[in-house]
């Protein structure tokens, strides 16, 4: 008997970065808010998904206007966030209950696949984590003061998302103490004692984070269609 499955998304984002006064995931892409897109790519998985969004308190009347204007396929719950992702994954976590697992994603990566998405709910089911990375294209150093050193490339990864785990393994592990080195979801399991299975990403499942990434995406889904 399959598991449920779940997804939480994360869009709490402010915008600085991109020198943006309206929140990144709120940014115009081919027409549509950047977090519309991605959860667009969630129900194109299933229409029947269970989604529950993280927003930022006082984005919440700017949320149901961009719901009324770009109306989306299937039911999402939404959770006020906290003052870190950290506080903000571990609320959102706090609405699913049950054995399943739970994709968490970033609002701000609208080009994931369905091919990513399934194979991540497929690999938790198996390993109960399946975090998306991919190889590094270009050569890296190190840097210590005023010396720097080369690094083999072929020992990295790039982390992205989704980050998909068993639900109760994942909800348990972020009963741990916040500190800033816990970055994304894979650390906290990972402090937690848990393993850490990688599978391929994509380079086109890019995080807008800058101008620049808004470009890149306008492309890539100019591709697409």
């Amino acid at each position: 008997m399959a598991r449920k499955e779940h997804a939480l998304i994360v869009a709490g984002g402010k915008g600085t970065r991109i020198r943006s006064s309206l929140p990144k995931q709120f940014l115009t892409l081919h027409g549509k808010p950047v977090l519309m897109h991605t959860l667009e790519a969630f129900f194109r998985y299933s229409p029947d998904l269970s989604v529950v969004l993280v927003l930022p308190e006082d984005e919440l009347k700017k949320w149901e206007g961009l719901v009324a204007k770009h109306p989306i396929s299937g039911k999402v719950v939404v959770q006020t966030g906290g003052q870190t992702r950290f506080q903000s994954v571990r609320r959102g976590l706090g609405r699913l209950s049950g054995d399943g697992l739970v994709a968490i994603h970033d609002g701000v990566r609208p080009l994931v696949s369905t091919d990513i998405i399934g194979a991540s709910f497929r690999l938790a089911a198996v390993h109960k984590t399946a975090v998306a990375a991919v190889r590094l294209k270009e050569s890296i150093r190190m840097t210590d003061q005023d010396t720097t050193r080369a690094m083999d490339r072929s020992s990295f990864r790039l982390i992205q998302t989704p980050q998909t785990f068993d639900l109760d393994l994942i909800q348990r592990a972020y009963e741990i103490q916040e500190t800033p080195d816990l970055t994304d979801d894979a650390s906290v399991a990972e402090r937690s004692g848990h393993t850490i299975s990688l599978f391929e990403g994509s380079y086109e499942n890019i995080k807008i984070t800058t101008a620049e990434d808004l470009i890149v995406a306008e492309a890539l889904l100019g591709s697409r269609k």
